[in-house]
């Protein structure tokens, strides 16, 4: 069957959640899907069992296993595009990578998925940069303002990190092709920045670089080792970096849903049957 990529997912069906007792029935929002209830009640599980179906439909001859169902939009897709944030920021285990990866002091998970960032910014800004040459070439008479319109997430994207970062003196170098900061004179690579400012760093850099597609961003308890401000700011942050992006995360902070998201909430048990 040929490939169809949707705009989002409609639905979320899971049967036998817990050993056959439980099934999941989630109909989500087209924009921001928040996931809540207390600890243990499974909701990284749901969360999981959605992105690994999706990573087994991205697989050529892969069996998908029938215990989870999701309906798309339009309905005749058959996968979304993705992106998925790990919030903890743990020691990098694996012993092979992180021989590889020695001289560029990547350490932790985080560290790994800024370091995997920094080639997708690469080909964003190639890809940017095509386009709007395409764009000023094409005789069209407004190609100036669309080639304008074409580099202002970046421009975006580098006044966010500015702000929220500014109070610890921080900014991006605007002049480097890869993502570095600036404090007091000195450049500092992401990796040396604190848990927080990574997760937030590479949330915000993953939105950027799927340039203002369709896709879904799943995040799990993202409002770890974030400052509550931060918290309350990232939904409106993501959107406004990317409007056509589904947001499905679970969290257990009231700060995340505290700017106009109570509606984007579900408990587990209103979707379990």
């Amino acid at each position: 069957m040929e490939e169809k990529i949707g705009d989002y997912i409609q639905r979320i069906e899971i049967d036998s959640l817990w050993s056959g007792q439980k099934h999941i029935v989630w109909d989500l929002h087209r924009k921001v899907n928040i996931l809540s209830g207390v600890n243990g009640v499974g909701k990284s599980t749901i969360l999981n069992k959605v992105i690994l179906k999706l990573l087994e439909a991205m697989k050529e001859n892969c069996p998908v296993k029938p215990d989870v169902k999701l309906t798309y939009y339009p309905e005749d897709a058959t996968t979304v595009r993705f992106d998925v944030i790990r919030s903890f920021d743990r020691p990098l285990i694996h012993g092979n990578l992180l021989e590889k990866l020695a001289d560029t002091r990547v350490a932790t998970e985080l560290d790994w998925q800024l370091y995997q960032l920094q080639r997708r910014f690469l080909d964003y800004q190639v890809n940017v940069g095509n386009r709007m040459i395409a764009m000023l070439t094409s005789g069209d008479p407004e190609a100036k303002e669309k080639a304008q319109q074409a580099a202002q997430a970046r421009v975006q994207f580098q006044d966010m990190v500015d702000e929220l970062f500014s109070e610890t003196g921080k900014k991006i170098v605007r002049t480097s092709n890869e993502i570095q900061m600036e404090q007091f004179g000195e450049v500092l690579s992401p990796y040396k920045l604190s848990s927080g400012e990574k997760q937030m760093l590479a949330i915000l850099l993953t939105v950027l670089v799927e340039d203002r597609q369709p896709y879904v961003l799943f995040m799990d308890e993202p409002e770890v080792s974030l400052h509550i401000e931060w918290q309350q700011k990232l939904i409106s942050l993501i959107r406004q970096l990317n409007p056509n992006v589904q947001i499905i995360l679970t969290t257990h902070s009231p700060a995340v849903i505290m700017n106009g998201w109570m509606d984007a909430v579900t408990e587990v048990t209103d979707i379990t049957q």
